[in-house]
């Protein structure tokens, strides 16, 4: 099968998020089982600096609405099969960030992104790359399947080839003012609520969901919550229209990487046959917060703060963790709000609550490492990595009963001593804090927090059954166009 996975991000070149880890995950379990596979992402100006690539003598010339920029096409490698294709115009990736600043978006991210897809498409053209399947994520790429279906309908490199569309977080949706519908060069019949038209505004991740031939989503229960208006964010009800079209298909998490057993960034390897290292991690981390408490239990957050993540449950909680005798290690950047209010509560409470603004891939490992629990309140999670990587590496996740997290979190049952983590389904302060208390309850018990930790440990998400998974959704992809 000839995979083209089009993507704004992709290990190991750029990422911003969990979207980057999936599309170089799918890369490599593709290339193992011997698929014919690439990725086409934009050649940013980080990826210019960090990778050798080579220039081909190919270009595409696009035009949007009177404005028309030209794309010269990069690849990875000089193999007839390069594992990825770059579409060059400095004019909109010559920049520091992929979409924006900490001021805000690009402004001009609909045409930067109208340009790409396009560019996917008469890249493949002029490379002569015959797609059976064109997998496209998020709203960066969600034009592709559009433009397959209209301008491009009668080109021959696509007469078989069929689109699978996957949605990682349907809060994020390319939603643009009216006026750039011009660049789209579709013609303004294209925007009607029946189309691309969302409450009087332009929205590219309308776009995938009508018109690729599959969607999938990154959790089985994220599949069924966007059906519903609380997290369907305006958009359920044209995914209510293709639910017979969505599937939900967990994300898998690289074990190269995230294996406490050979991670180099931690001060001590450990696994379930000797956890030794694990506590020598924990003092480590302790140090380096300048927390005291050994015995305390340690609940480690790693992520971005925005409300979607659930930091105000965080901060709404702090008295009440701090008289459960609860210790927190927080790492992450966001929203600058959130940022001042943790930085004045660990201030506030020095010596029980460290935390660091930024990202930091040592510390990121050392906080996985040296934790008892791991919290993770979303208000929605499409799927997350981080109740995974805390499985792994011995640190129990307390998390919500949403998304991803209940897909992969098995809460504890206190009678049977089974579960690898405290799951809570009300989005309040109480729930989260009632999570907590049952999670102390098995710290104290020696014998239950090792079996626990132990079997959250041997749980395994590794990619192979997901790639697997998204080659089934291809093939009924293939299947459908054939009918």
């Amino acid at each position: 099968m000839r995979i083209l996975i089009a993507t704004p991000e992709a290990v190991p070149y750029v990422k911003t998020g969990g979207l980057a880890d999936v599309t170089g995950a799918l890369l490599k379990e593709f290339h193992k089982k011997n698929e014919k596979v690439s990725l086409i992402l934009p050649l940013y100006s980080s990826i210019k600096e960090n990778f050798k690539l080579y220039k081909t003598d190919k270009s595409v010339k696009i035009t949007m609405g009177g404005i028309t920029e030209v794309g010269d096409i990069w690849v990875s490698d000089n193999s007839q099969e390069p594992v990825a294709y770059f579409i060059d115009c400095d004019e909109l990736y010559g920049r520091p960030e992929l979409y924006g600043t900490s001021y805000g978006d690009y402004p001009d991210n609909a045409i930067r992104f109208i340009f790409f897809s396009k560019a996917v498409v008469e890249a493949c053209v002029a490379m002569n790359i015959r797609p059976d399947v064109i997998h496209c994520n998020d709203w960066q790429t969600a034009m592709i399947p559009l433009y397959l279906k209209t301008v491009y309908g009668d080109k021959n490199n696509f007469t078989n080839t069929a689109t699978v569309y996957t949605i990682h977080n349907l809060g994020y949706q390319g939603v643009f003012d009216a006026s750039d519908m011009k660049y789209t060069d579709l013609g303004w019949d294209y925007f009607t609520p029946e189309r691309l038209e969302f409450y009087g505004r332009l929205n590219f991740m309308k776009a995938g969901i009508l018109y690729s031939d599959l969607i999938t989503t990154v959790s089985r229960t994220y599949s069924r919550e966007i059906l519903e208006p609380e997290n369907g964010f305006g958009l359920d009800g044209v995914l209510r229209k293709r639910q017979d079209d969505l599937y939900g298909i967990i994300n898998g998490l690289n074990y190269n990487e995230w294996d406490p057993l050979n991670d180099a960034l931690i001060p001590s390897n450990y696994g379930p046959e000797d956890m030794r290292g694990k506590i020598k991690c924990k003092r480590r981390l302790l140090e380096t917060a300048g927390i005291q408490d050994m015995k305390a239990p340690l609940c480690g957050v790693i992520t971005r703060l925005t409300s979607q993540k659930g930091i105000d449950l965080i901060y709404n909680s702090i008295q009440e963790l701090m008289s459960m005798g609860v210790n927190l290690v927080i790492l992450g950047k966001g929203d600058y709000y959130y940022q001042n209010l943790i930085t004045d509560m660990s201030e506030k409470y020095s010596g029980r609550i460290f935390v660091k603004i930024g990202f930091d891939e040592s510390l990121a490992h050392l906080i996985y490492a040296g934790s008892d629990f791991f919290i993770m309140p979303s208000k929605y999670e499409p799927c997350g990595l981080g109740q995974l990587v805390a499985m792994k590496y011995g640190a129990i996740p307390i998390v919500r009963n949403t998304g991803g997290l209940a897909d992969t979190v098995q809460d504890y049952n206190h009678i049977f001593s089974k579960g690898t983590g405290f799951l809570f389904s009300d989005f309040t302060p109480a729930a989260m804090q009632d999570a907590v208390k049952r999670a102390i309850c098995v710290f104290t018990d020696k014998k239950r927090m090792k079996k626990m930790t132990l079997d959250a440990m041997n749980e395994d998400f590794s990619w192979i059954r997901s790639a697997e998974k998204y080659l089934e959704i291809y093939r009924k992809a293939l299947e459908k166009i054939r009918r």
